[in-house]
Parts: C-alpha cells; structure tokens; sequence
C-alpha cells in the first residue's frame, strides 16, 4: 500500500513538473511577442498558414488586431495590406457589388463581403491555389446560367473558370472580353521588344521633394567626399562609390550614412545604413519592396526576411543570408546589371531559375550586357518579377518605377500578361504560355504545347453578336 502511494505521488510530481515546464513556456513566448520577439509565437499556430502569410505568421497581430475580434477586425486587417492593390487592378468583384440590395441573392450563396469567406488561414488540409479555402465549384453558385449567354461555356468543367488565361476573381484586367478583342491579332513577337529606361535623375528634377540644394544634380570627385577620415580610406569603397550613380549624380556619403540624433537633433554618422535610409530618395522602390517577398516582414515590424525561411528552394549556401537592400544592391556599387540576375540566382534554386542562363531570354540579357544587343532589349529576371512601370506621385509627376513588390505579377500568373509578357509578344501567345506548366520549369524554352480558347471565344461571339445586328438592320 505505502509502495503504491508513492508509486501515484511520483506521478503526481512528474505531472507538476511537466504542467510548470509547459506554463512557463507559453508565459515565455506571450512576453517575447510583447517584446516584440515573435519567434517563440508559432507555438500558438492552430495550422499551417499559406504561402501568402507564412513570412509573417509570427507576429499574429498582423491579422489578430485585437483578441476575439471576429470577422469585422480580420476584415480591417485584410484592407490594411490589400486595399490599395485591390483598387489599383480594379476588382472584378469589390465590396460594392455585394452590398448592393439588388444583389441580395448573390450575397446569400457567397458572402464576399469579408476576405475570410474565401480565404481561410491555419487550414492546410482544405487550402487550395491562392490560399483559396472553398470548393472548386464556387464560381457555379453564382453563374449557373453562363451556358445560356454563352453557348462556348456550356460543355467546360465545373471547375475550369480559373484556369490560367480565362478568369480571375479579382483581377482581369488582361482576360476582359473587349481587351482579348482588341489584342487577337497581334503576333507572337511584337517589332519593338524593349521595356522602357529608368528615368529618376529626371524624375528628382522636376519634383520638389529632392533636396538638390544639398545634393545638387553634378559628378563628384573623391576630394569631394564628406566621409569622415576615419571612413573614407576603404580603395575599395572609394572606387565603388566613384562609379556608381550615386557619386555621378551629386549623392555625397553623408546623404545615405547621416541619421539625425533623437537627443540633439544634430546630425550623426552611420556606419550601416538600411531601408530607411535608402526611403529618402526611393521612396517608392521602398513601398513595393515592403509589400513584397523580400521585405513584408520589415512592413510587420520583424526581423529581415532570409531564404532560410522561405517555402522555395534556396541554395544552401545562401540560407546564413539576409534580405535588404544591399543584399541586391551591394554598398557603394549599386550595380543594377548584378540585382537583376546574380543576385537572383545567388538565392534561387527552383527549376525555373537553374534554367534561366540557357534560356532564349537570359540569352538576350547576356548579349545587352556584353553591349551586343540594345540597353532594354535584354530579359533579366526583374525584367518579368520586378517590371518597370509608370508611377505618379503625390506632386502629379510621373516616372518609370521598378517594381519591388513581386507579388503584383506573381499569382495568378496572368498579372503578368500586361506589365511584362505583352511589352514583348501578342496576348494569345503570352496566354498560351502562361498556361503550360513545362514550359514555366523549364524557362521558355520551346513554345506552349497548350493553346487557352479565350481569344477564340471572344472573337466568335463578337461575330455571332455583328451578324445578330446585321439580321436585325437588314430589310
């Protein structure tokens, strides 16, 4: 009997312990999120997050504003990142159409007013493309009756509306009828194949934002550079700095390695600068590269992104690294011939990237850099994963912006049809292609071995709608 309490007591004990090693633990890791140390967060994950959010998935108050918060706060936190895209690509289907008392039938069958009716986090096992958490038949919920109007329709699978090149919940703005209309014609290879030439220093000109008094639009000479003594007898550095564009264009050391002292309000050297310093002239480089894969963990308040914590492959030489600025940019050089392909490929080891030197477009990127071919002919990797394009400012001025944010061309691949594929080649042909999976892998080698019928459909209902018209005008 004695032999048997302490059998139980020992158990009991063994329970304390493990209960105590357990509560700890968790008081641990809600105080280091409150410290802002989010790693020891993943504790409390219900399930795996997507794609689109596992970067972040430390700091839950990204999307967790407030505890218990229900759908209205999830909502907030949804339009806090994804509003602006969702009205700069002009949603197919925004909030206004299911608010809209005339579409009262709709909202019963899919209420999309909140994100999450749709788009479900921490459950992998119901995760589909996109992060999309519904059944593959959505779409018929609603558009049932497509086959009536459209006679094309009425032999396709349930499933098949968002195949690539046919249709996107939010974003079409490259598959709208009258767009595929207006581009069935065009070739394969378009006669100007060139992406448009960065234009800041033109840019800075003619805004006022650019404080060209201090740094005024002329080359420097190293005698002219304002780096302290001790920091400015690098040879290296010194001949960096001297051939980038920074030196050619008047930006002096102090314009990156300055930062005003809180407690003085005087000025001070830094010795590392990052993004925040890189924010006073590209401010708009900055934005798009806080909203993308390298740089949303800096937009949540977390720690650099590395590609030891990234979903695809990634050499493992590369996994000690840190994502910032300079990881692309190297200090002082600023080479953007070297950011837009060997930085890239540093990284990347996915097959479409270990396919990239030896295919047609790091072809022609290899003769642009041996100046064989014309600046902007050649295709880099930015060239299609960060497009340049045009952007305006707060003063109305507009400029040629390289887009940092890859995920405005990313999924669905289609977003890539008008920024990048179609400054190069027809829309059918850049449909095509986009839809083919082995050609995607092995970088564009050969041409698409599938052919996506939407252009075909446009253009056949446009016939059958002009003879419509022609039968009721004729006598």
């Amino acid at each position: 009997m004695v032999a048997s309490k302490r059998h139980s007591l020992y158990f009991w004990l063994i329970w304390l312990v493990i209960s105590i090693v357990i509560a700890s633990y968790l008081v641990y890791a809600m105080k280091s999120i409150e410290a802002g140390q989010f790693g020891p967060a993943t504790i409390f994950l219900p399930g795996e997050t997507t794609s689109g959010h596992h970067q972040i998935e430390e700091n839950c108050a990204v999307c967790h504003l407030a505890s218990f918060g229900g759908e209205a706060l999830l909502q907030d936190a949804c339009t806090k990142c994804h509003a602006e895209e969702l009205e700069r690509i002009e949603d197919s289907h925004p909030l206004k159409k299911f608010v809209d008392p005339r579409n009262a039938d709709t909202l019963a069958k899919l209420d999309a007013r909140f994100c999450v009716t749709c788009h479900v986090e921490h459950r992998p096992e119901m995760t589909k493309a996109m992060g999309v958490t519904l059944p593959e038949n959505f779409c018929f919920q609603c558009h049932e009756k497509v086959g009536e109007n459209r006679p094309s329709h009425q032999q396709l699978d349930f499933n098949s509306c968002a195949n690539s090149g046919c249709h996107n919940f939010h974003d079409n703005r490259a598959l709208y009828e009258d767009f595929l209309l207006k581009h069935a014609e065009k070739p394969r290879h378009l006669p100007r194949q060139q992406v448009e030439s960065r234009n800041l220093m033109e840019f800075f000109s003619m805004t006022a934002l650019y404080p060209s008094t201090e740094y005024p639009f002329k080359p420097l000479s190293l005698v002219q550079a304002d780096a302290p003594l001790a920091h400015g007898s690098d040879h290296q550095i010194n001949s960096d700095w001297l051939a980038s564009k920074h030196a050619q264009g008047g930006v002096n050391c102090s314009a990156c390695h300055t930062q005003t002292n809180t407690s003085t309000n005087g000025k001070e050297w830094l010795d590392k600068p990052d993004h925040t310093q890189c924010k006073g002239c590209h401010i708009g480089e900055t934005a798009s590269f806080s909203s993308g894969k390298h740089g949303m963990r800096l937009a949540a308040d977390m720690s650099l992104m590395s590609p030891s914590l990234a979903r695809q492959p990634m050499k493992a030489e590369s996994h000690s690294e840190l994502v910032n600025c300079h990881s692309c940019h190297s200090d002082h050089r600023y080479d953007t011939k070297y950011a837009a392909v060997d930085a890239c490929l540093e990284c990347h080891d996915d097959e479409h990237s270990r396919h990239y030197l030896t295919s047609p477009h790091g072809k022609l990127w290899q003769q642009e850099v041996e100046s064989q071919a014309a600046p902007g002919s050649g295709v880099s990797c930015a060239t299609c994963h960060m497009p340049r394009v045009w952007h305006e400012n707060a003063e109305e001025v507009e400029r040629i912006l390289v887009d940092h944010n890859q995920n405005n061309t990313l999924r669905p691949n289609t977003k890539m049809l008008r920024p990048v594929c179609m400054q190069c080649h027809g829309l059918g042909f850049s449909i095509d292609a986009l839809a083919d999976p082995s050609l995607i892998k092995n970088n564009f080698k050969g041409l698409p071995s599938v052919h996506v019928e939407s252009i075909d459909m446009a253009v056949e209902a446009d016939r059958l709608h002009r003879l419509k018209r022609l039968n009721k005008t004729s006598p």
